[in-house]
């Protein structure tokens, strides 16, 4: 049965699965509650993607299992499969993401290798 309330929502550079909360047409955008992560953040500067000579590359961290936060509409998709468990969620979008820049030989995958790693640990994985 196809559940309207959970979500495929694109925030920043990580998507997650979530929870529908609240949708407010007149702003074009939806309150939703994290279940999972399905992409881990891209680290650095969302300003100059791919790009270490900034003043700080950002360490950035999947948002929390039940963290609230808005979102545009355009960036929600529907979901239909099982929601998966939220820490199993974020050890694989994290592991993906580290394999997918070990593969690369950039400042920019060392820089970002660096700050996954510093998430890794922060998450307890």
């Amino acid at each position: 049965m196809k559940n309207e309330t959970y979500v495929r929502a694109f925030y920043k550079t990580g998507v997650y699965v979530a929870e529908l909360i609240e949708m407010q047409e007149e702003n074009q955008r939806a309150l939703v509650k994290v279940l999972a992560v399905l992409r881990h953040p891209t680290q650095g500067d969302l300003h100059n993607p791919k790009m270490t000579n900034v003043p700080f590359f950002h360490q950035r961290k999947a948002l929390a299992q039940f963290e609230k936060t808005w979102v545009p509409l355009s960036s929600l998709k529907s979901y239909d499969e099982q929601v998966p468990d939220y820490k199993t969620s974020l050890k694989k979008a994290l592991e993906k993401q580290i394999s997918e820049l070990e593969s690369q030989d950039t400042d920019w995958s060392r820089a970002c290798l660096e700050k996954l790693k510093e998430c890794q640990n922060e998450y307890g994985l």
